[in-house]
């Protein structure tokens, strides 16, 4: 394994994220390909053994039950000070709204809710999972800072926003002596490279981390035409997000399978190490076993220039998916999130 300081803080993480997103009870929100308790622990401790040692998930993933799932198996697995556990809260909702709860006061609530279901006095990266219209940015950036201050958080990151917003929060926290955003999770992968016009040169800038998500393109980028799995099947969120442009991503896959037949790897290992050229730490889902191990050899293959050149060339520019094509201030808004029974990604 290798391991590497995530940004400008303090954390040492491995080159491999963990995504527990897959983790949680299936019944306790949309996600119905999601693995029970004895599952998630079995591939934890797989991946504790590998060197793994950061750890992605959040409060709106099946209500909570992942952060639960996660946190009984590292308690019981790995000694708390050698492991990086991130989490995310999710914006206000209407009803804390319409109460007069504020944003310092919703980042308390929803960080003291995680640190329950998580068992644990403290997360190392507390996550902004996306950016709150309904919201000003000073009170979530205060907010995240008094948790920073109380010992409750070690670093924080930010999600699924565009590199104005990150930079204009960073520098709301340097004007007011507050702790800044060290990483974003954003969605990156060969398949979907926008966020190669901004953010990636800002993170450069900055010496701020990417740690990516969908960082196998919800397992397109891992198997063949004629393959598929459970979630390719039923995540609806993965669908939505490229079976628009299955044709074009075809191309890239192609090449993907060609170069893993050269070098006489798997598919996950290249785009995997296409994406560790780019990249601190990429967030990684696992529900079976050989995810995470197939994950980890990744780390083995160093691609060539003309490799990634190869890799690159058929890019077509792609509109925005996902929460990030939800990412703008309309005039009747109103803030509809939950933590419970929530697809965020």
């Amino acid at each position: 394994m290798e391991y590497i300081k995530l940004g400008n803080s303090d954390l040492n993480v491995s080159r491999i994220c963990m995504g527990c997103m897959g983790f949680g009870d299936s019944t306790q929100g949309p996600c119905t390909w999601t693995i029970n308790e004895e599952q998630s622990r079995e591939i934890i401790k797989r991946g504790l053994e590998l060197g793994v040692n950061f750890f992605d998930t959040a409060i709106a993933y099946q209500s909570g039950t992942s952060e639960q799932y996660v946190g009984r198996a590292l308690r019981s697995l790995a000694k708390r000070e050698d492991v990086v556990v991130a989490t995310k809260f999710l914006p206000r909702t209407a009803d804390e709204i319409a109460a007069g709860i504020s944003g310092q006061q919703h980042v308390e609530r929803m960080l003291n809710k995680s640190l329950e279901n998580l068992g644990m006095d403290y997360v190392d990266l507390y996550i902004c999972h996306m950016w709150d219209y309904n919201t000003p940015i000073e009170e979530i950036m205060e907010g995240m800072n008094n948790a920073v201050k109380a010992g409750k958080v070690r670093a924080i990151g930010i999600s699924n926003c565009f590199a104005w917003q990150l930079a204009k929060a960073n520098a709301i926290a340097d004007r007011n002596g507050w702790a800044k955003f060290v990483s974003v999770q954003g969605h990156y992968n060969l398949l979907f490279r926008e966020e190669e016009r901004e953010m990636v040169p800002l993170c450069e800038e900055d010496n701020i981390a990417l740690t990516p998500y969908s960082a196998l393109a919800g397992g397109r980028l891992s198997k063949r035409p004629g393959e598929t799995s459970k979630r390719q099947e039923e995540d609806g969120v993965a669908k939505m997000k490229y079976d628009a442009t299955a044709e074009q991503d075809g191309v890239i896959i192609a090449r993907v399978a060609e170069l893993a037949d050269r070098y006489g790897v798997t598919m996950t290992q290249v785009a995997l190490a296409w994406l560790l050229q780019k990249v601190a730490s990429p967030v990684v889902g696992a529900t079976k076993l050989h995810h995470i191990e197939g994950a980890v050899t990744a780390l083995d293959l160093k691609l060539t220039s003309d490799d990634m050149a190869y890799l690159e060339e058929m890019y077509i520019p792609h509109r925005l998916v996902g929460v990030m094509a939800l990412n703008k201030k309309k005039p009747t808004e109103k803030a509809t999130w939950s933590t419970g029974n929530q697809v965020i990604k």
